[in-house]
């Protein structure tokens, strides 16, 4: 192994476990580079804390994309394309791993890198402890501390040789991309494809709270984009009331009204998630605040309490059948 201390980079130590090819890479603003990672502590067993081969996928980057680890950009635009590199890395620049850990682990497990529909307040959150979900990564945030990163890189991608997607954008890109986003779920809306349009609404709802963690909470600009959001979900929401995921209505309608009792169509939209399952008095309750918003929605109301009247008595006739055939 050779190895090297990177130049004008303090508290990195690297070694070349395999070289590369030849020729240098070449990284611009924009370049993507998907890599392997792995990640260990700086102990006797050299504790393995992630890896990314075990979950079968590379991770990607875009070189000038403000990745939080900044320090992988630095050290993957010191390797060529095949080589595998070993980066003994100070504190200095191992402080924002643990959640940066959090969203890879939640891609590995099929859920989204951020809980897009959490609001946090900013200033609890500068003074209160909150547990990232792994007892291994609590521990880091708690005490950080120097990490050995082993980077294999994979692949070196110029911005014309690839399509970006909305992780890849820049805020501004982003922006541009919201509209565009929400015209096309509009669009697959209409046509009955749910799925595919709750995936073009996830997307927008992403890039606009990409935007907004650097906005200051509960200021105009945020405010703002929150307002974009909540039309956005609930958009979403729609999808999922025709494709009977009743609950996750629920929990984005209630997530909704929680931050800003105000919003009717909310209310609206969970009152008939609870018709759909069943919970009477919370579908009455939430028929109510509607009509106290929008009193010329009584029409509409009245019709949507007929049909929870009519459900709840089929319930009522299954459960007697179900019963009776119990006993």
């Amino acid at each position: 192994m050779d190895k090297t201390m990177l130049l004008n980079m303090e508290g990195v130590k690297k070694t070349i476990v395999h070289g590369g090819s030849d020729d240098i890479s070449r990284f611009i603003t924009g370049t993507k580079v998907p890599f392997h990672f792995r990640t260990m502590l700086c102990d006797e067993d050299r504790t393995v804390l992630d890896d990314s081969k075990k979950v079968g996928v590379p991770m990607e980057v875009v070189i000038g994309n403000m990745f939080k680890l900044e320090i992988w950009e630095s050290l993957l635009c010191s390797m060529r394309v095949g080589e595998v590199a070993e980066f003994l890395c100070d504190v200095i620049h191992t402080g924002l791993y643990p959640i940066v850990a959090k969203s890879l682990r939640r891609i590995a497990e099929g859920k989204d890198p951020v809980d897009w529909h959490v609001h946090t307040c900013g200033m609890a959150n500068m003074f209160a402890y909150h547990s990232l979900g792994y007892p291994d990564l609590d521990e880091l945030q708690k005490e950080p501390q120097p990490l050995i990163f082993v980077l294999e890189l994979v692949k070196v991608e110029q911005p014309n040789e690839y399509n970006r997607e909305s992780w890849a954008m820049s805020d501004e890109e982003r922006m541009k991309a919201v509209p565009i986003l929400h015209g096309e779920g509009n669009k697959l809306f209409k046509l009955g494809r749910y799925e595919a349009a709750t995936n073009k609404y996830k997307e927008a709802i992403i890039c606009l709270k990409n935007i907004q963690t650097k906005e200051k909470a509960w200021e105009v600009p945020w405010l703002k984009l929150e307002k974009m959001v909540h039309t956005l979900t609930l958009n979403y929401c729609q999808c999922l009331l025709k494709m009977a995921e009743y609950y996750e209505v629920l929990e984005h309608t209630t997530d909704i009204i929680n931050h800003h009792p105000g919003v009717l169509k909310a209310y609206f939209m969970r009152a008939k998630a609870h018709v759909e399952v069943w919970n009477e008095e919370q579908a009455k309750a939430d028929f109510q605040k509607v009509l106290e918003l929008d009193p010329s929605m009584a029409k509409t109301v009245r019709k949507e309490l007929q049909i929870l009247h009519m459900r709840m008595e089929e319930k009522r006739d299954e459960d007697k059948l179900t019963y009776k055939g119990m006993f």
